[in-house]
Order: C-alpha cells, then sequence, then structure tokens
C-alpha cells in the first residue's frame, strides 16, 4: 500500500515561512519547506487539514498560527461534524484545524492527531483510477464528490474533493492559476496527476 511520507510547501520567502510554521503548528517532518519563486495566483487547490482531539486545541493551534501571521478564512465553530475554523498561512497555503468532539475534555494541548492533505480535482472519480492504479487503497467514496485513501501506517493521510467544492470548504473562490507550490512525497513514485500535483519519491 503507498504511503505519503511528508509534504512539501514552496515559499517565496523560505525564512519567513520557517518562522510562521514553527510559532504556528511545529509539525516536524510531516511537513517541509522550499523556496520557489512559480508564479502561482489564487486558489492552489488543495488544503491542509490538523485534526486534534477538542476545541480547546483547535483554538489554541489557530490562535497561535493568527499570532504568527496568518489570514483568517473561518473562524472556528461547531458545526455537524465537530468544531473548527480556517486559516491562511503567510505563504498561501490554506489550514483546517479541526475536531470531530464539540466539548473539552482536559485542558488545551497542542497534540496534532493527523495530517491530512485534500486535493481539489477536476474528476474525483478519475483521479481516484489514477492513484489506485498506483497503489493507493481507497476507503471512502462518494461517487464523484469525495473519496478517502487508507493510509494507516502513513504519516500524512489524502482524500480528494472536487476542486469548487474544497474551494467552498476552505472559504475562497475557487479560481486560480499557476503552480500549486506542493510536492508530495512517498513511495507510490515520481509523477504529475491529472490535475497537475506532483508526487516525488520520498
Amino acid at each position: 500500500m503507498a504511503t505519503i511520507e511528508s509534504v512539501t510547501l514552496e515559499a517565496a520567502d523560505l525564512a519567513a515561512a520557517n518562522r510562521f510554521y514553527t510559532a504556528a503548528f511545529d509539525l516536524g517532518t510531516q511537513v517541509r519547506l522550499r523556496a520557489s519563486e512559480a508564479p502561482t495566483t489564487g486558489f492552489r487547490g488543495f488544503t491542509m487539514s490538523l485534526i486534534v482531539a477538542q476545541p480547546a486545541t483547535v483554538n489554541g493551534l489557530i490562535g497561535a498560527a493568527l499570532g504568527a501571521g496568518a489570514t483568517p478564512l473561518k473562524p472556528a465553530a461547531k458545526s455537524l461534524w465537530g468544531y473548527g475554523g480556517v486559516v491562511q498561512a503567510p505563504d498561501g497555503t490554506i489550514w483546517t484545524v479541526a475536531s470531530s468532539s464539540k466539548k473539552d475534555t482536559g485542558p488545551a494541548t497542542r497534540q496534532i492527531d493527523e495530517i491530512v492533505l485534500q486535493l481539489g480535482v477536476a474528476d474525483v472519480a478519475a483521479s481516484k483510477r489514477f492513484y489506485v492504479d498506483r497503489g493507493l487503497t481507497a476507503t471512502k467514496s462518494y461517487g464523484r464528490r469525495y473519496v478517502e485513501f487508507a493510509t494507516s501506517s502513513s504519516p500524512v493521510k489524502l482524500s480528494l474533493y472536487k476542486r469548487r467544492a474544497l474551494a467552498k470548504v476552505a472559504g475562497v473562490a475557487p479560481d486560480g492559476t499557476g503552480s500549486h507550490r506542493l510536492v508530495i512525497g512517498g513511495d507510490a513514485g515520481s509523477f504529475t496527476d491529472p490535475d497537475g500535483f506532483v508526487w516525488e519519491v520520498a
């Protein structure tokens, strides 16, 4: 079964990106940074999600991100599925911080239970086939709307959405051009998927 070891975010100001991620999330080796001047505008077609245990931890991480220079996109709030909010890092990456719990069970921590990469694609069914052919195993699939892949041993989980739907969840317009400024590192090989997302051997 193919796994994702890390994602590399490309930033125009590498020093500033390093300062932000150290102060906001401190994600270790799963999220890496690389300098890039590749042109990009608008929505880059992906979001990153941090899944945590409770609302207090959501609030703490979002507060740290805002304090480090992130822009709020959706304030943290309860929803049908739990509690969460969305911010945009200074490098342009959109981050959701969420918990399936609506109630706190203890003091806030900075522990992150899961990191999820969400790709916004033109054709969910076609992208699902593409990834299954490269060794990923789909565990949840809702037609042409959403796919989740089995990554129990993977440091980063992967899911697919329709691009427009993912932008709506993030609170941004779906339009965008140029580089995704994202490189996915794993053991599925080196390739570029139908939506232009680049994979390399970790």
